[in-house]
Formats: structure tokens, C-alpha cells, sequence
């Protein structure tokens, strides 16, 4: 099984082509920052992962997606060569991206673009404080003798 789910910032506006066949194909081509779980000294706090998409998902990208955008992503690992100017065979590893959706309200975004927030940067450590919106906090404890409302 080849699956891939990820949730990070654009790092930079895809990159938007089109094919030269007669039915021309939409093709977006973006790298996403995904915060790295575990940190070491000296190393980045994120990995960068390329990302392809074509045809209607490419065109939804390529409307509404931008970059410093918190994105998700579900598709598959691509691993493909090709020969360089030189002749040197090249190898490139890449998502092959079916799905990219919204991970943050259209707010948020442009509030944190209004700050100087347009490139990526790490979230702070430590939880998060106050409540989301919509959401509160659970103040009763679940017993195993309970039952569950589903």
C-alpha cells in the first residue's frame, strides 16, 4: 500500500503548467513544510516535501491555494529518473498529491499574513492556549462502566 498524508505550509505559490497535448492538462508543482516531530540540535525544525497534482485538483490549487497556506494532503509516494544535459541518470521522490484541502480558516490565514507571517515558520512548542472556536473543554471523566453516547 502506498499512502501519504500530510498537513504543513506551502513554502512557496505552486508553480502552475499546463501540457501541450490537444486536451491540455492542468499540472501544480509545490513544496510543503512539515513540522518534524522530533527535533536535534542544529537540524531544521521542518521537512520539505515536494508535491505534484494534476488536472482538477491542480486547478483547485491553482485558484486558491497560496503561499504560508496550512494544508493537507493525501496521495502517494512517486520515485521517478530521468538523464540529465550531461547524461547522468537523475532519481526524484515526490507526492503525487489526489487530495489537497484547507487545514485553516481563510482568517486565520490572512491575519497571520497581516502580521509578516507569509513564510514558513515553526508553531510554538507546548499545547495550544484557550479553546478553538466552536469547542470546549470536557470536564467530566468517562468510567469503563459508562456508556458512550454512540
Amino acid at each position: 500500500m502506498n499512502k501519504v498524508i500530510l498537513l504543513g505550509r506551502l513554502t512557496k505559490d505552486p508553480e502552475i503548467r499546463y501540457s501541450q497535448s490537444a486536451d491540455p492538462t492542468c499540472v501544480a508543482r509545490f513544496t510543503v513544510a512539515v513540522d518534524k516531530r522530533f527535533k536535534r540540535e542544529g537540524e531544521p525544525d521542518a521537512d520539505f516535501i515536494n508535491c505534484v497534482s494534476f488536472r482538477r485538483t491542480a486547478e483547485f490549487i491553482e485558484r486558491y491555494i497560496k503561499k504560508g497556506m496550512m494544508v493537507s494532503i493525501c496521495g502517494s509516494i512517486s520515485v521517478r529518473s530521468y538523464d540529465d544535459n550531461s547524461g547522468q541518470r537523475r532519481w526524484v521522490t515526490e507526492v503525487n498529491a489526489d487530495e489537497v484541502n484547507f487545514a485553516e480558516s481563510r482568517a486565520a490565514f490572512e491575519a497571520r499574513m497581516a502580521k509578516g507571517g507569509g513564510s514558513y515558520s515553526a508553531p510554538p512548542d507546548g499545547p495550544p492556549t484557550g479553546e478553538p472556536e466552536g469547542f470546549s473543554a470536557i470536564t467530566q471523566s468517562i468510567d469503563e462502566d459508562d456508556d458512550l453516547p454512540f
